[in-house]
């Protein structure tokens, strides 16, 4: 199954990032931090995907500050310009923990991996978005028109979520399943009157002369979030090393707030944009502080919470008959690290 990709089409579009603070294609190769020897494993250390989305880039600080050494783990950060990969290299074992979303992750858990959620980076707070052509102006206008999106990625869990807000289903809409970019491509070539997409596309998308956005991931709090992911393996084998990067990467929040151009740079670099196209999207993801992840992984009756939310992401998948059965994903959350961080910090 398909989900949101971060970015991982072009890099010339890699405007989607902040510091205020998941979509999936398939990748050809990997190239990670170490660039002078792909295949050279870190001996010892802790193998960490991440991808081109603003909650995850951070992670180029944590490794370059040497906050990762500063909280006593070592990593093996890993760059994967195809975000698909990152995610089928986890499910292989080729790596310990990587950076996905939450709904790659429950398609992930009922095609029989076994991986566990301990930290949230961030929720798309309006990177994500529907994009409609002149003459629609509400959810109830949407009926009978065309409406393309990648069919099981996040932006099409978006969709649906808007449509029934408003009373409609899925089946009210002529829905065209597009690879993300095509469907960007066919809005603004007016072969459908509506798109479902991720930034960068959304800019993409709204060159249509009088296109808007009709609504966002902003109007749905909680329910495009991306997280740090460890295989069990690693979680009951190595436990000091998963504390050790919930611990870094809350060190590296830290360090962000006190050199914010500093910060801004070193993403900006990764990215491969400058720090003026970096800010573009300030208000589009939002990491998570401590106090918000302690309160997501608690149980509650909307979005806001990782259990209802990964419940609800279930449901989508067998509704869009993407799997045969519900996943189980009772065992997908262990918040134990991060309420030891929290713990800590409020001890010192």
């Amino acid at each position: 199954m398909k989900l949101r990709s971060p970015l991982s089409y072009c890099i010339l579009f890699l405007i989607t990032l902040s510091v205020t603070v998941g979509c999936v294609n398939p990748a050809v190769y990997i190239k990670t931090t170490n660039e002078a020897d792909n295949s050279a494993a870190v001996a010892g250390a802790a193998r960490l995907g991440f991808s081109a989305w603003p909650g995850w880039l951070p992670w180029q600080i944590t490794d370059e500050k040497n906050i990762f050494e500063a909280n006593k783990v070592n990593v093996d950060l890993k760059w994967f310009d195809g975000y698909l990969e990152s995610i089928s290299t986890l499910t292989a074992g080729q790596i310990d923990a990587n950076s996905q979303t939450l709904g790659d992750t429950v398609s992930s858990v009922s095609g029989g991996a076994d991986q566990v959620i301990v930290l949230v980076n961030d929720n798309s707070t309006g990177n994500d978005k529907v994009i409609v052509k002149p003459g629609i102006n509400s959810v109830a206008d949407l009926k009978g028109k065309k409406v393309a999106a990648e069919e099981g990625t996040v932006d099409h869990f978006l969709l649906i979520l808007g449509l029934e807000k408003a009373g409609l289903s899925i089946q009210d809409v002529q829905f065209v399943p597009l690879e993300t970019g095509k469907a960007a491509s066919a809005f603004v070539a007016g072969q459908v009157d509506a798109v479902a997409v991720f930034a960068p596309f959304t800019t993409q998308a709204l060159k249509l002369p009088g296109s808007k956005e009709l609504f966002s991931s902003k109007d749905f709090p909680g329910a495009i979030s991306d997280h740090l992911v460890v295989t069990r393996q690693f979680l009951d084998q190595k436990p000091e090393q998963v504390q050790g990067m919930v611990d870094a990467w809350f060190a590296t929040l830290d360090f962000m707030q006190a050199n914010k151009d500093q910060a801004y740079a070193i993403m900006a670099k990764r990215a491969g944009v400058t720090v003026d196209e970096y800010k573009q999207y300030a208000e589009g993801t939002r990491i998570f502080t401590i106090a918000e992840n302690l309160t997501a992984f608690q149980p509650a009756n909307n979005m806001t919470s990782l259990v209802y939310a990964a419940d609800e992401m279930a449901k989508f998948l067998v509704d869009a008959g993407l799997v045969a059965q519900k996943p189980d994903t009772s065992k997908l959350f262990d918040d134990r690290f991060v309420k030891a961080y929290a713990a800590k910090v409020k001890s010192s």
